[in-house]
């Protein structure tokens, strides 16, 4: 029976590169393979068509020679009775599936892991945020038990190589047609045991401590920048390195300014007296008070902007500015006196018509073109 060409069993074109080749093999052998076609006499032989055809493909030399001389090319490199070249089937298939199944054939135990790393979240307020300070912080976190030097074993006494997978971390495993490697279950993929574990630890090579830190907040942070510290997080097992500990920003609401990147806003309230007549008002920035000038005639809303009073950005850029909306505060708690003088103010301001309030004289218009054009 003459066999099939090997880049139409895996479904691939002839240049097809070898991250196609291994998808389309992935795809193939999880459709075919015997276990998950029990009732299908003919999957087992589709199965080993396509681990053949990937053999051939994903070997640059056997590649070349099927290319140019089809299945006589490779017969002989592959013993003549479709073999697989002198390769274990496990380790072709663990190289494929290896991420399914926790590690590929012949892959050894990793070394020892790293710590995980930690977030921590600061909470400053505005002004250290824009100028930049340096605080200190407590972090609880796991580092190495200073009485095994963070080997888990007591002191005087070490860790043995365990028996079950001699030092290598992983076990192979029958799992129907094939073998598989996976963490051996009797070190937990260590591949060393503790018989004699350390009292402080307990065998961990870890404990929980609470450390002092010193952060340095560099000026113009803000809610959401991360500074990190390396090296600061969580030790690793078996004495890994440590990972490494983020501090993040959180900028407390500020009583008066508020911040958008790297404009600085405020409101200034303001006597109807000043906004009508003008004047000069005291205003705060965070580098101390300044004069502003309101001019006559000032409506409620109006932007001043203070350039330079802002904010400059962590990452660079020029200062920002400080935008004061001023709003017009009405007078409460009238004496006899004061109501007096606003009647006749209002008087008088009555004579001028719609020159004096023309916001208020157009508003009105509007509203009475609304109404008459719903009459029918």
């Amino acid at each position: 029976m003459s066999k099939r060409d090997y880049y139409e069993v895996l479904g691939v074109s002839k240049d097809a590169d070898e991250k196609d080749i291994k998808k389309a093999y992935r795809r193939e052998a999880m459709k075919h393979h015997p276990d998950r076609n029990p009732d299908d006499p003919a999957a087992e032989g589709k199965f080993k068509e396509a681990t053949e055809a990937y053999d051939v493909l994903m070997d640059s030399r056997k590649r070349s020679a099927y290319d140019q001389y089809g299945h006589a090319g490779v017969e002989q490199g592959m013993g003549g009775g479709g073999g697989f070249g002198g390769e274990n089937f496990s380790d072709i298939f663990g190289d494929v599936f290896g991420d399914i199944f926790g590690g590929g054939g012949g892959r050894g135990r990793g070394g020892p892991q790293r710590g995980s790393d930690l977030r921590y979240t600061l909470d400053i307020s505005l002004e250290n945020a824009v100028k930049g300070t340096t605080v200190e912080i407590r972090v609880p976190s796991l580092s190495s038990c200073d009485a095994c030097d963070g080997s888990g074993a007591k002191a005087g006494t070490s860790a043995t190589t365990c028996g079950t997978c001699g030092g290598a971390g992983q076990v192979r495993m029958q799992q129907g047609f094939f073998q598989v490697q996976q963490a051996c279950p009797a070190c937990r993929g260590r591949g060393k045991t503790i018989t004699d574990p350390c009292g402080t630890c307990r065998g961990q090579g870890r404990v929980e401590k609470t450390k002092t830190l010193s952060v340095k907040v560099p000026p113009g942070v803000d809610t959401g920048d991360r500074i990190r510290l390396s090296g600061e997080g969580e030790a690793g097992p078996e004495g890994g390195p440590p990972g490494d500990l983020f501090v993040q920003m959180s900028v407390r609401q500020h009583p008066i300014f508020e911040r958008d990147g790297k404009n600085l806003y405020c409101e200034v309230p303001i006597t109807f007296v000043d906004a009508a007549l003008g004047g000069d008002l005291d205003v705060p920035t965070l580098d101390g008070r300044v004069k502003l000038k309101i001019p006559p005639e000032t409506q409620t809303g109006k932007l001043f902007r203070l350039r330079g009073k802002g904010v400059k950005p962590v990452r660079g850029g020029g200062v920002g500015d400080l935008l004061c909306r001023v709003v017009v505060e009405t007078p409460v708690k009238l004496n006899k006196e004061q109501r007096a003088l606003l009647e006749e103010l209002r008087s008088t301001l009555g004579e001028g018509g719609k020159s004096q309030s023309p916001r208020q004289t157009s508003w009105f218009e509007g509203v009475k073109s609304f109404f008459d054009e719903l009459k029918p």
